[in-house]
């Protein structure tokens, strides 16, 4: 009779026999399924942890769209800041030498807004306009109530086909510089097709512009010292004037003309943001200076009446 131990022994090695050990797989790694991960779920949470995690996300998308959509100008300028009167000091020192009716201020203004939103565009009437050479056109029908009032206002041109055969002749070389059409005569502009020659001159009228009206006379009356602006790239550029300003002419200017850029950012408030975040005062041959807001000069012993004199 065999003994415990014995019986013991033999059970061991029919355990290690019956064993089936693995084989070395012939899949390459590459090709094999990656093993399986253990899924974790997230919880739910309440109601309100719901509702900061939906405010997160609309935050963190609203800043990216405004991060990789923006112009390139919407960042301040880390140059020092100049007040009116010492911008206009180096600006006129800069302009030494040329003929005072051919150098002006420009002022530029850059906007932080994004690249896919509305842009800023609309007439403004400067206290003391820069450009006194209007020259304006109308289009109405001929022997009409409004092309009398047009001949009365001091049109320079005026009529329907023979302005339209002027045009055509006189493409590179017209006597106007500022075009607007009668409402009535709207149709027989389009049918004119005189777009390829007015569109590149910007003088091609339309209701986006606001040069097709049903009155002459209080269109041409708005033209005339008025100038006309539109937001490109971020910044609004436009000549603010003359060389021969006095500071208060030129600051009356800048102040008008901020005053209008910021109301039309409020109108878009509702449908895009943008922001005015700097003013830059420049001239013909000059630098640009950034302002700061300041009127008065750094420099006691330079006052507004040395920068009143001419040049």
């Amino acid at each position: 009779m065999a003994t415990t131990n014995q019986c013991i022994a033999s059970l061991a090695r029919l355990n290690l026999s019956s064993m089936i050990r693995p084989t070395a797989t012939t899949i390459p790694r590459l090709l094999a399924s990656p093993t399986p991960s253990q899924l974790r779920w997230k919880s739910i949470g309440t109601r309100a942890m719901q509702a900061r995690e939906r405010q997160k996300e609309k935050l963190k998308k609203k800043r990216k769209q405004q991060r990789f959509k923006e112009y390139k100008y919407a960042v301040p300028s880390k140059e020092e800041q100049f007040s009116l009167c010492d911008a206009m000091r180096y600006l006129r020192a800069a302009e030494v030498g040329r003929p005072p009716s051919a150098a002006t201020y420009e002022l530029a203004l850059k906007i932080r807004t994004i690249k896919n939103g509305p842009v800023l565009r609309d007439r403004i009437r400067l206290p003391y306009p820069v450009k006194n050479d209007t020259r304006v056109a109308v289009i109405c029908k001929e022997g009409s109530g409004a092309m009398h009032e047009a001949r009365s206002a001091g049109a320079v041109a005026f009529g329907e086909d023979s302005l339209f055969e002027m045009i055509r002749a006189n493409s590179n070389k017209l006597p106007f510089n500022r075009l607007i059409c009668h409402v009535d005569s709207e149709p027989a502009l389009k049918k004119a097709n005189l777009g390829r020659i007015l569109g590149p001159k910007g003088l091609m009228p339309s209701l986006k512009t606001n040069t097709i009206t049903k009155s002459v006379v209080s269109m041409m009356h708005d033209m005339v010292g008025a100038e006309n602006y539109r937001e490109k790239i971020g910044a609004i550029r436009m000549p603010i004037g003359n060389i021969q300003f006095t500071p208060k002419m030129l600051s009356e200017n800048i102040k008008t003309m901020v005053n209008s850029v910021r109301g039309n950012i409020q109108v878009l408030e509702d449908r895009v943001k943008k922001e005015l975040i700097e003013v830059v005062l420049t001239s013909t041959q000059g630098p640009g200076f950034s302002l700061n807001g300041a009127f008065a000069s750094t420099d006691e012993k330079v006052t507004a009446a040395h920068l009143s004199t001419a040049m």
